[in-house]
This record gives C-alpha cells, sequence and structure tokens, in this order.
C-alpha cells in the first residue's frame, strides 16, 4: 500500500518552469514503478512520463520531450517532474502515480495507486 501526495503545482507564464513534486509513504516506495499523468476537462488522463525503480529507465510522452524531466530520490520517497519551458497547452491537472508491476508500464491501467492531483495552469 502506498499513499501519494503532490505539491508544486500553479500558474507560470509561457516559457517559465514548475517542479512538481510527490512524496509517498510506504517502506517499499523503491519497488514502484512511478509515473506522471495529466488530465484536463473531457479529455482522457494521459502519460507525460514514467521512472523505472531504479531511475535507470524513463519514458516521456512526444509533447513533453526535452522539455520535462522525470527523477526520484528513493532515500526519500518522492518523485519529482521538472517542468520547463512551458506552453498553455500543458495547462492540466497532474497526477502522480505508482505502479507495483514488475514490468516497466506506462499505460494508466498499469498503475494502481493515484495522488489527489495538482493543477498546473500556464497562461500565454
Amino acid at each position: 500500500q502506498v499513499q501519494l501526495v503532490e505539491s508544486g503545482g500553479g500558474l507560470v507564464q509561457a516559457g517559465g518552469s514548475l517542479r512538481l513534486s510527490c512524496a509517498a509513504s510506504g517502506r517499499t516506495f523503491s519497488s514502484y514503478v512511478m509515473g506522471w499523468f495529466r488530465q484536463v476537462p473531457g479529455k482522457e488522463r494521459e502519460s507525460v512520463a514514467a521512472i523505472s525503480w531504479s531511475g535507470s529507465r524513463t519514458y516521456y510522452a512526444d509533447s513533453v520531450k526535452g522539455r520535462f524531466t522525470i527523477s526520484r530520490d528513493n532515500a526519500k520517497n518522492t518523485v519529482y517532474l521538472q517542468m520547463n519551458s512551458l506552453k498553455p497547452e500543458d495547462t492540466a491537472v497532474y497526477y502522480c502515480a505508482a505502479s507495483a508491476r514488475v514490468e516497466f508500464t506506462t499505460t494508466r491501467a498499469g498503475y494502481g495507486y493515484w495522488g489527489q492531483g495538482t493543477q498546473v495552469t500556464v497562461s500565454s
């Protein structure tokens, strides 16, 4: 069992940066694949980035490649999403998620634990 709490969202101008954090409870954080998803009203929740338990493997959606960086600190039970060069189309509620599956997964169905979400708004 793991509980996730996101922070770091807010309002930023286009071209700016934000860093999202996701603090996890539980002693087995280091064994989970972690992911960031985002959702806008009326649309499906989409995968943004994911990171393996060791941090050696990462995934990024094409729309954020080169601008976003996912990282984790297993000693602090925290995963991060550094977002640079933000665009208005990045506006969404961002969710942190944890997967207990053995294989690396990026699909929503692969994640069994979710945070409450944090709003990111990028103004033009």
